[in-house]
Order: C-alpha cells, then sequence, then structure tokens
C-alpha cells in the first residue's frame, strides 16, 4: 500500500506504536498548510519556523503521552495548537495582531486568558456580557452555531451533525452571524477589549 493512502488516524496510530517514521510522514503531509498558516500570522520566516518546531514538539509530547485521542482531526488539532502558540507569542510580546475568523481559528479563543488581573478580569466579564447580549440579537440559526462555536468549542464538522446542516452551511451562519455582530458592536458603538 502506498503511503499518502494511509489515513492521518492510522500514521498517528503507527507512530504511537512505535514507528517514528510515520510521523516524518504527517509532517511531510500537513507542512506546507500549517508553516503557512503560522506564516500567515508571523510573517517572520525564523520565527515562523520556530512556531512550527514548537507546535511539532507539542504535537510529539501529546502523542508520546497518550492522551491524543482526537479520532480522525489531526489536522484541525495540529492547528489549533499552532494557532494558540501563535497567540502565546503575540502575548509575551504584548502585541495582538487582527485576526480573520476561519474554520481553524475562532475570535473567541483569544478572550481565555488565565494571568488576568482582578480589574482585566473585570473588562473581561463586562466584555462577556456585552457579546453574550449581542449575541441574543442574531437570528436563531446564527445565534445556535455561535454558541456552540463559541461556548461549547464544537467543531464545524460537530455543529454540522448536530444541526443537521452542512459544514458549508454551517460555516456559512457563522459568517453571517460574525458580520451582524460587527454591526451591532458598530451601531452601539459597543468596545470589545481588554
Amino acid at each position: 500500500m502506498a503511503t499518502k493512502n494511509f489515513t492521518d488516524a492510522y500514521l498517528v496510530q503507527a507512530y504511537v506504536s512505535g514507528n517514528e517514521a510515520a510521523l516524518e510522514l504527517l509532517i511531510k503531509r500537513h507542512e506546507s498548510k500549517i508553516f503557512g498558516f503560522i506564516y500567515s500570522k508571523i510573517p517572520d520566516r525564523d520565527l515562523a519556523n520556530d512556531i512550527f518546531q514548537d507546535t511539532f514538539m507539542k504535537v510529539i509530547r501529546t502523542l508520546k503521552t497518550t492522551t491524543y485521542n482526537e479520532e480522525g482531526k489531526f489536522l484541525p488539532w495540529v492547528m489549533r495548537i499552532a494557532h494558540n502558540l501563535i497567540i502565546d507569542h503575540f502575548r509575551r510580546n504584548k502585541k495582538m495582531p487582527l485576526f480573520r475568523e476561519t474554520e481553524d481559528f475562532s475570535i473567541f479563543s483569544i478572550m481565555s486568558d488565565d494571568s488576568l488581573t482582578i480589574e482585566n478580569q473585570w473588562i473581561t466579564n463586562q466584555v462577556e456580557r456585552d457579546l453574550r447580549r449581542i449575541i441574543e440579537e442574531l437570528p436563531a440559526d446564527q445565534k445556535e452555531v455561535v454558541m456552540m462555536r463559541m461556548y461549547q468549542d464544537m467543531s464545524f464538522k460537530e455543529i454540522s451533525e448536530s444541526t443537521g446542516v452542512s459544514i458549508n452551511t454551517a460555516l456559512g451562519r457563522m459568517r453571517y452571524a460574525l458580520l451582524n455582530l460587527r454591526k451591532v458592536i458598530d451601531k452601539h458603538q459597543i468596545i470589545l477589549t481588554n
């Protein structure tokens, strides 16, 4: 069987069982997409390479401890790790870039910061309240997708299965929800920062 026919799940299992070459195949298979994602957020090749390496160090550590159970969602899982490392980088440098909502990245994930002062916590709570209030103004189908994505941390595949619509429809609802949220934010001149 040609190696390109092996699924990610099969290669992950092979690596966990001791086949080091399986990880190499996984990295080669997804390298351009993952590195491209990192480089699009941090356009410094050396820094992007560092974060790419850190991403796979974290992947290896997780796979070695056998706490990985993403069941066929290897690439989105790795992209989430890369995304979190990018956020960590910007937090360390106290400079947050503007991010666009995609399937691999959710603007709401920025809001979770464990090292908050009391004042920042109060502001974050206020932002959360404002955000929940404006989410209530969304049409029901859009609100449902936002709530599942933001508060239940569901993937778009899980949302589509749960709501009985296609992934594209779920993505479309999220896109429209974000557009509508921006309109409401602009209309009421709400400042969602902390």
